[in-house]
């Protein structure tokens, strides 16, 4: 592949990171980042960080979800985070750990265990499906470990483990992730696998030109 097409490749990779990134904040600012139903609230802003990481790359990935938790750490601080507000006050340094680094993470994994499914293992398309639900179960898991090694024995998240009865750290997960992690991992299975998919197939017809 000649030089010119290299840079010509990289600077429409740099741009649909930058357009993902503007999807991220809206998303993450706006009521297009969730799914409300009557019994719950779905957050799906993992999917454009998913379709960031799988169809540019794990860098892409990486500056994506670094997006996503800084505006969730911006939003913690301005009061309108909610559980994350109330942490706030308790270990600044490890909420910001909490929403941006393991997001930050998130996304550079999710680009990660796609290539070693599409290269290495030689799933195809399947793996656009498999990634993709890694973006939201990844998240889960990040942010829900720090709240507990972080945060378990604070107020306000003492406050959640009697009201939901929680015996232990762990049935505190399980009662707290409940049915919603359950959607958000479907939703983005569904959504961010068809849309990566779909993606990927057009930039490769463009970048082959």
């Amino acid at each position: 592949m000649s030089t010119s097409k290299n840079k010509k490749i990289n600077i429409y990779s740099m741009a649909e990171t930058a357009v993902l990134i503007a999807i991220v904040i809206i998303m993450g600012n706006t009521p297009l980042g969730t799914i409300v139903t009557p019994v719950l609230s779905v957050s799906i802003v993992t999917i454009p960080v998913a379709i960031a990481a799988i169809v540019v790359g794990p860098i892409s990935g990486l500056v994506c979800g670094a997006a996503f938790g800084i505006n969730s750490c911006i939003r913690a601080f301005m009061g309108i985070g909610g559980l994350t507000t109330a942490l706030t006050t308790i270990n600044p340094a490890a909420l910001v750990f909490t929403t941006v680094v393991t997001r930050a993470l998130d996304g550079f994994l999710v680009g990660c265990i796609f290539n070693l499914l599409h290269d290495k293992c030689k799933l195809k398309k399947l793996s656009y499906y498999l990634a993709a639900v890694c973006a939201p179960l990844l998240n889960t898991l990040f942010f829900m470990t720090c709240l507990v090694v972080f945060f378990y024995n604070s107020e306000p998240i003492q406050n959640l483990v009697t009201k939901l009865g929680a015996a232990n750290p762990f049935m505190f997960v399980i009662l707290l992730v409940g049915i919603q992690g359950v959607v958000e991992a479907v939703a983005g299975l569904i959504v961010g696998g068809a849309v990566s998919h779909t993606l990927s197939y057009a930039i490769n017809r463009r970048n082959s030109r």
